[in-house]
């Protein structure tokens, strides 16, 4: 305790003796909370250290005074203020006297999405997240996995994918549709090239070398059905779990009880559905009625929980944004069966009342995944075809704050839990 009381004394001289700094707060003032995360990347690859406020104002940043970063803040339309050294001493002593911690952010993480490289009819909400709050990435698929490409991303994401090789589970309403027979091609064509006899085990070779990138320190974070079908794929490793119209031939018929679980990272216990007629791949995936709210999502919420900012870090970084109680969004798996969550993943956010997991977290060897039910979060029933949502109309928008959470994440000092 005397050696942070000293530190944060240093600190405070610092400021007062050498100037001022700039605030970015993530509060409700802010005006655009999703540039603002584009803003502390920059500040990142600028070579600033930013510190992470969590828990104060909302999450806010704190950056060293830089006529280049308000430049960058005006231009972008981020609220900042500059605060002087006896202001940022009276935020540290906040700061150590509640619920609040300060982490230093240090490197701009490398960011991967995995994405086939055709133009699918519906948009992936990383993407977007990312291009608005101008967070440079990568685009990689199954070639560049299968090579050992991902060991140069820090942080890798996967939004709307099938890992499990019935492409989507679309056949029962899209298999007449252009879009859809393109892809089965794409990656029947993939699949030989790369010496697989068929789809789905060129899919669990894939869901096995990101596992292999996790397990290495790598920070996995995936949204809608790349959380469920990800883990199906890494479970059904030694079994066919795949009906006729998507490989050729009917599933074991004891896929079920072949299933090894101890090879997933955040589900267990669930039960396929192999049916090729029906839009859903396992009982992991909960979701409301879709019919019953497509415009006016209003009594549809899901709730962050409140982590100890000094103790937790880690969660307490993901779960940062200006309100705890965000409007819910459905997609092909919109949330998570408790009963199928292992027991040793952290619940970030739920429906309140229920067993009912929306966002989690958890530790794989070295490394992190972190699944986000839904497709969309300013869309509650995004359908295939729609066209994308347009952020700048939603710019505080407090779901796609969750992913903007996940992308800043690997950039964080590690910090020994506390005892």
């Amino acid at each position: 305790m005397r050696k942070k009381i000293l530190g944060l004394i240093i600190l405070m001289l610092f400021g007062i003796i050498f100037g001022q700094n700039i605030l970015i707060y993530m509060d409700s003032a802010q005006s655009d909370h999703l540039r603002a995360y584009g803003v502390a990347y920059w500040c990142l690859q600028q070579g600033y250290n930013v510190e992470w406020l969590l828990n104060y104002r909302g999450g806010s940043f704190l950056t060293p005074y830089s006529e280049d970063i308000e430049q960058v803040c005006n231009v972008r339309g981020v609220s900042y203020t500059p605060v002087d050294g006896p202001t940022v001493a009276q935020i540290y002593s906040t700061i150590e006297n509640s619920n609040m911690e300060v982490v230093l952010l240090e490197k701009a993480p490398e960011v991967g999405v995995y994405v086939p490289p055709t133009h699918d009819p519906w948009d992936d909400a990383v993407r977007l997240a990312l291009e608005y709050a101008q967070i440079p990435y990568e685009t990689v698929w199954d070639p560049e996995v299968l090579t050992g490409k991902l060991s140069k991303f820090d942080w890798l994401h996967l939004h709307h994918e099938d890992f499990t090789g019935q492409f989507g589970k679309f056949y029962a309403s899209y298999r007449n549709a252009l879009w859809y027979q393109k892809d089965v091609v794409l990656n029947q064509n993939t699949a030989r090239e790369l010496g697989f006899a068929k789809v789905p085990e060129m899919k669990k070779a894939v869901a096995r070398k990101i596992k292999e990138y996790v397990a290495n320190g790598g920070f996995l974070f995936a949204m809608c059905s790349a959380t469920d079908s990800y883990d199906i794929g890494l479970a059904a490793e030694n079994v066919d779990i795949v009906d006729t119209p998507f490989d050729g031939d009917p599933p074991d018929p004891d896929c079920q009880d072949k299933l090894d679980f101890s090879k997933t990272l955040a589900f267990e216990n669930f039960t396929l559905i192999t049916d090729p007629m029906v839009y859903e791949f396992s009982d992991i995936d909960v979701k409301p009625d879709r019919t019953t709210r497509i415009i006016d999502n209003d009594d549809r919420y899901f709730t962050l929980f409140d982590f100890s900012a000094k103790y937790d870090p880690v969660p307490t970084m993901l779960v940062q944004d200006h309100t705890s109680v965000i409007p819910d969004f459905l997609g092909q798996t919109t949330a998570f069966k408790g009963a199928t969550v292992k027991k040793n993943v952290i619940i970030l956010g739920k429906y309140e009342g229920t067993d009912v997991a929306k966002y989690i977290h958890g530790n794989f060897g070295k490394g992190t995944f972190t699944f986000l039910g839904g497709h969309d979060p300013e869309d509650y029933a995004h359908y295939i075809g729609d066209p994308p949502t347009d952020l700048s109309l939603h710019k505080n928008s407090p779901g796609y704050r969750l992913i903007l959470n996940n992308v800043l994440f690997p950039a964080a000092q590690k910090k020994e839990k506390k005892t």
